[in-house]
């Protein structure tokens, strides 16, 4: 089966098909990816009591020793129902080898859940999910416009909140880059606005703007503009913080492929000014003359070599963790010096 289609992917999560053997989730917004693979985990043994028929596998558990999978999957849970396996962080191991026996295999006995970062279309594994008849694949981007609105409205109406318009613009263009991070942050602001009864635009700079507009626009706009000093101060804050490298390159990728466009509009002939205005989803009315000043530094030619570069980086601080940091690191500051050699020019 091919990947779900956005439309059917909240329903299936939700309440996943009997009939299915595997489902991969995947994508870079690991946030959303996390969060897909537990609904579903819990979807799919809500009638069973049984602690033991949920099994987490790490893919060293598998690349190791490729058999444990069908093993798993031929298991009989001792009272009875489905026998759910999760494979937890794939990333870009080589799990082909042990999840084609259980595809060939074709029982829905067990479900296999594999949860992944971003795969490519030549990827193994998502090749081997995406041809079977029955199997899943989920793809999971970053949060569009729609998809935050619809967060927002979740998590203020589970606390019995409303929100003002200039509030949601302005947390709007704080969240996207990852499911997780976002709700964590409007979590937290519902919790701050407690008893008010309604988020106002003050509340939104005081819990989310001091938080994530440093932790990510801040930083964004520092490579962005060949700021050398903030760049530094914000990667050692970004790297206290514990927010995982991934989503850092993920963010800085989206923004620069937002440069992107927004530069094809410019020398089209639209004013900067007025393609920071009308983005989507808004940009905070604070970066909007930092954004404009982007544009003017960033030529199409520097922006697609700087999207060579950080698609590169993205991709290998998933694969090498222990070296994302450096990896993720060395291309912002690269990044950083050729903007500020474009603003001297």
């Amino acid at each position: 089966m091919v990947a779900l289609k956005a439309a059917e992917i909240d329903r299936f999560v939700a309440n996943p098909s009997q009939t299915v053997p595997v489902v991969l989730v995947y994508g870079p917004d690991t946030g959303l990816v996390a969060e897909r693979a537990q609904i579903i985990v819990k979807a799919a043994s809500k009638d069973n009591d049984d602690p033991f028929s949920l099994v987490k596998l790490d893919p060293s558990d598998l690349t190791s020793d490729p058999q444990r999978l069908i093993d798993e999957v031929l298991t009989v849970p001792l009272f009875g129902g489905k026998r759910i396996i999760w494979v937890r962080n794939a990333g870009g191991a080589n799990l082909a080898p042990a999840l084609e026996p259980v595809l060939k295999l074709g029982t829905a006995d067990a479900l296999v859940v594999i949860d992944a970062g971003d795969l490519k279309k030549t990827s193994g594994i998502r090749k081997l999910v995406e041809k079977h008849r029955t199997a899943v694949a989920i793809p999971c981007y970053a949060d569009a416009t729609r998809d935050l609105e619809k967060l927002i409205d979740e998590e203020t109406r589970l606390s019995g909140l409303t929100i003002t318009r200039e509030a949601r613009s302005a947390l709007q263009s704080l969240l996207g880059a990852d499911r997780m991070a976002s709700r964590g942050e409007i979590r937290k602001l519902c919790l701050y606005a407690l008893g008010k009864g309604r988020i106002e635009a003050d509340d939104v700079e005081a819990v989310v703007g001091d938080a994530s507009a440093f932790a990510l626009d801040t930083l964004i706009d520092a490579a962005a503009t060949g700021d050398l000093a903030t760049l530094d101060h914000g990667l050692d804050r970004l790297d206290a913080s514990g927010i995982h490298i991934s989503v850092i390159a993920t963010s800085v990728l989206r923004h620069f492929q937002w440069l992107h466009q927004a530069r094809a509009e410019v020398d089209a002939g639209k004013t900067a000014d007025f393609v920071v205005d009308r983005a989507r989803p808004p940009v905070y009315f604070k970066r909007k003359t930092m954004m404009a000043q982007q544009i003017h530094i960033w030529s199409t030619d520097r922006i697609e070599r700087a999207l060579e570069l950080l698609d590169d980086a993205a991709a290998k601080s998933r694969l090498m963790q222990t070296l994302g940091v450096a990896i993720v690191s060395d291309v912002l500051v690269t990044i950083a010096r050729v903007a500020r050699q474009a603003r001297r020019r």
